[in-house]
């Protein structure tokens, strides 16, 4: 069994140990000393487990020994760990190793070129994710404090008081397909093309083209939920570009879209839905004969199948958080952790 309250000091370059343990002498107290050939530092480290006990003892200056004690022969007690055990040669090998090392760090290191533009970089896209959470923030608050004081009476007006912020936020978030092409973002390109572009088709095409659209209840959900997801994604990408993770809000970021994303993705399909008749009977957009092509397109038609791209975008999207998710929530992270 390993010694009870082990009583270890170093005074005068001289180790002294006493300890109550039960060794080849029973139950009994155990005591030596041993004096160091050069000195060494006066606070030993002491780690008692289940089956020894471990002294660690640090040389003043890293030099080699002949030997470890003063006296020249060795303490019938002491005997070397040949597992732990380095000759000179060996000692030099490494040391040698790791400065061979150390000089293959610091050459990979200068062959790759700093970023001059890094400051102004991560600048950019603290501004640009500062300006998107301001403007749905005043989206998101708006429409809150508005439902509160009208009620449903706020659903009918919603484009008019709200479409200029959102038309500045949603054009601005172009920049984000922008950000991926360049390498600015490490965000893959496809979800950030199905998402922007999939917005816009909706904010500019179906409501910006047809005045009867835009006094229409759905025109609340779908900006609302899309304001409350940007709410936790911007200022979560913001935090990230100075380096600080906020618990909370990764986890909100990763989680709340799970409820608001497929929400979103029906308020747009009933938006869609809504819109065809009268796309039907004003023919906007559709593309009659004669015409250079020749043939007659329907742009009711049209929105059908872009119904069918819309619940596609709305599984690749999905599927590509939900990868994201596992990644920055899953087990493997809280493991590391």
């Amino acid at each position: 069994s390993p010694p009870q309250n082990p009583d270890i000091t170093i005074t005068d370059n001289v180790l002294h140990f006493r300890a109550q343990g039960h060794g080849a002498k029973g139950d009994n107290i155990y005591e030596f000393e041993i004096e160091f050939l050069e000195p060494v530092e006066p606070k030993p480290v002491c780690r008692v487990t289940q089956r020894q006990l471990n002294i660690t003892v640090q040389k003043k200056e890293s030099s080699w020994w002949e030997r470890l004690t003063k006296q020249e022969k060795r303490p019938l007690f002491l005997a070397p760990d040949f597992d732990r055990w380095l000759d000179e040669s060996d000692a030099e090998m490494e040391l040698k190793e790791k400065e061979e090392e150390k000089i293959n760090k610091m050459k990979i290191e200068s062959r790759v070129p700093k970023d001059p533009f890094k400051h102004l970089k991560k600048g950019y896209l603290i501004m640009y994710n500062l300006v998107q959470f301001l403007g749905f923030s005043w989206i998101f608050v708006n429409m809150t404090v508005r439902l509160f004081i009208l009620g449903k009476d706020s659903f009918y007006d919603t484009f008019h008081t709200i479409s200029d912020m959102m038309y500045f936020c949603q054009t601005l978030a172009l920049m984000e397909i922008m950000n991926s092409l360049i390498g600015l973002v490490r965000s893959p390109l496809i979800p950030a093309v199905v998402q922007i572009f999939g917005r816009n088709f909706i904010l500019f095409v179906i409501l910006g083209s047809l005045e009867e659209m835009q006094s229409k209840p759905v025109v609340f959900f779908v900006f609302y939920f899309w304001s409350i997801t940007e709410l936790f994604r911007y200022p979560y990408y913001m935090l990230s570009c100075i380096g600080i993770e906020w618990k909370p809000l990764t986890w909100l970021r990763y989680t709340v879209w799970i409820p608001l994303y497929p929400l979103g993705g029906l308020s747009e399909a009933v938006c869609i839905v809504q819109s065809i008749p009268i796309f039907s009977e004003t023919g906007k957009f559709s593309l009659g004969l004669p015409n250079p092509l020749n043939v007659t397109i329907q742009f009711p038609f049209v929105l059908q199948i872009y119904l069918i791209a819309l619940f596609l975008g709305i599984f690749v999207n999905f599927r590509h958080l939900y990868k994201q998710r596992k990644q920055h929530l899953g087990p493997k992270k809280r493991k590391m952790k």
